[in-house]
């Protein structure tokens, strides 16, 4: 017999990174808030964040000019408009993020700025290379201080809730989750439910996102009904630490941005064989054409030569790089550093609108977790936490339109309620049993299988016949995971296995239906654009060739 829980909030929160954390600050004005992580609070991508947050700030820039670059890294699928509205609202959201006590790094009273690979100008915020970390540590500072804000850690959300509302169509209500310390089952209640849980680098062998990215929020998500799209657009940094570790140690882009230069083994550049910016390039191109020289050469990584960077510039914008690679024995001034890609960003996620509204009533979606339109097929650096801001601030404003009587206790503060008995039923109808304790061997064989998979037949390039492989393997593999799911107890590593297990089939179904190559997407038997093919691939439940 499993005990009950259950809170209450006029909002649900799941996850804890930028987007979690500035839409919980701003929702808080009209109510309550739960916010709920499935690790420590601090435990977020957002903290992986080195290069910083764009914004049209320098005196020789302006939002037209990021609105151009973004759209030029978009290949042709941004949407202008979008874009137009992020680059416009940016430099307020950034404002707010200083008000907050994020303490972006200034020289002479202004702020630093820095270049990344597809900007045109100098237009990176940042705090040295831990620019993630000093965001998180500041929103979590001024969260902690909203006597509105409840954060609950451990909770890992298995499913949204889904319930008919008047006219009989289906609206999210909040989730269901398992307190990953106690072994309990947890009913989270919410008119609004905002979900930034974030990427799911996890799905790839080799990634620079922490364990926690496991595409929870867009699997999830999709189960529930929601819309999803461009999951065939993941981007692969181009400068991750060679061997890589799990998760893989990121040389982040602001190096060659003030400097560095890529090099094969035998010292000689390549990028200018690829792209007019050379080493500045697009992330996609740099990629792929490290992959490319991989491939010609059977060298096992590139070098990243940070000679032309003055030491003592690299020890103080730089700091994190550089420790990080002398505690891994890389010399990094006398030989450079080895790289490789690794799987980074996925540019795709739950659909949603200006607002953050996905096609899920009572459900937003903000932050890695969201496809708002603006990276289009390849996003441009350091987009991401901007994006991330803006529609934070946006969704949150819709919070006024929930009548706070929609929840059970009024505008009271949080409630608990716990009984003891059975365990309550969730939305997909099945029993509920928890363990805190991962099934062992098999769950840990599954998903390094699926893993490895991923890597190899959908990764930098792809072709038609390893989707195919990789589409007939996931069925394979998703149908034993979901006879053993319905069968067996809910456990930490069996719940992300199906997460990763669903995403993965998210991704290779949006890549077999584009039939070109763009931006993040290659497919050599397909290798050039194709016009037909501008457009978003949006996958819905009823036209997911799974008869739903």
């Amino acid at each position: 017999m499993q005990r009950k829980e259950e809170f209450e909030a006029r909002v649900l929160v799941i996850g804890t990174g930028i987007a979690g954390l500035t839409y919980a600050l701003k929702a808080a004005e009209h109510g309550p808030v739960l916010v709920v992580t499935k690790k420590r609070r601090a435990d977020s991508s957002t903290n992986y964040a080195q290069g910083g947050i764009a914004a049209g700030l320098g005196e020789d820039d302006d939002p037209s000019l990021h609105l151009a670059d973004t759209l030029a890294a978009g290949a042709g699928l941004c949407h202008p408009e979008v874009v137009d509205l992020v680059v416009r609202e940016g430099p307020l959201r950034v404002g707010e993020l200083v008000e907050w006590g994020v303490r972006f790094h200034r020289e002479n009273g202004n702020f630093s700025l820095g270049m990344e690979g597809g900007h045109s100008r100098r237009r990176i915020l940042r705090a040295g290379d831990r620019t993630g970390w000093e965001i998180e540590r500041a929103l979590l500072a001024a969260v902690a201080a909203n006597p509105r804000i409840r954060v609950l850690q451990h909770l890992l959300v298995v499913d949204l809730e889904v319930e008919p509302d008047a006219e009989g169509r289906g609206r999210c209500v909040g989730a269901t989750a398992l307190d990953t310390r106690r072994a309990t089952a947890v009913r989270l209640r919410a008119p609004v439910t905002m979900l930034a849980a974030g990427g799911c680098g996890q799905v790839y062998q080799h990634t620079t996102n922490p364990s926690i990215a496991t595409g929870d929020g867009i699997a999830m998500a999709w189960r529930a009904g929601a819309d999803v799209g461009n999951m065939e657009f993941i981007q692969f940094h181009p400068t991750a630490l060679h061997p890589a570790e799990d998760p893989a140690f990121l040389l982040t882009e602001a190096l060659r941005g003030e400097g560095a230069v890529l090099r094969r083994l035998d010292g000689t550049t390549f990028l200018e064989n690829h792209h007019p910016r050379a080493s500045l390039a697009p992330r996609d191109v740099v990629a792929r054409a490290i992959h490319s020289e991989l491939e010609a050469t059977g060298d096992p990584h590139v070098i990243l030569d940070v000679s032309p960077i003055p030491r003592a510039l690299m020890e103080e914008r730089f700091p994190g790089t550089v420790r990080g690679c002398r505690e891994r024995g890389v010399e990094l001034f006398e030989s450079g550093i080895p790289v490789v890609p690794a799987a980074h960003y996925v540019c795709g996620g739950v659909m949603t609108d200006v607002h953050g509204r996905t096609s899920l009533p009572g459900l937003y979606a903000a932050g890695e977790v969201a496809c708002t339109g603006v990276h289009g097929a390849n996003r441009l650096a350091s987009n991401s936490l901007l994006e991330a801001v803006v529609f934070s601030h946006r969704a949150a404003e819709a919070v006024a339109d929930f009548p706070a009587e929609n929840v059970k206790g009024g505008a009271a503060s949080l409630r608990k309620e716990a009984a003891k008995g059975g365990g309550f039923q969730p939305s997909s109808g099945r029993s509920l049993a928890t363990s805190s304790t991962p099934a062992p061997d098999r769950v840990a064989r599954s998903r390094e299988e699926l893993r490895a998979l991923m890597w190899e037949r959908v990764g930098i390039v792809r072709t038609d016949g390893g989707l195919e492989e990789a589409s007939l393997l996931l069925e394979g593999l998703s149908a034993e995971e979901e006879r053993r799911w319905t069968e067996g107890e809910w456990t930490v590593g069996g719940v992300e296995l199906r997460n990763l297990l669903e995403v993965g089939r998210l991704i290779v179904e949006c890549a077999r239906r584009r039939l070109e190559s763009r931006g993040l997407h290659y497919n050599r038997d397909h290798p050039g654009h194709d016009g037909r093919f501008r457009a978003d691939t949006v996958l819905r439940r009823e036209r997911a060739g799974r008869g739903e």
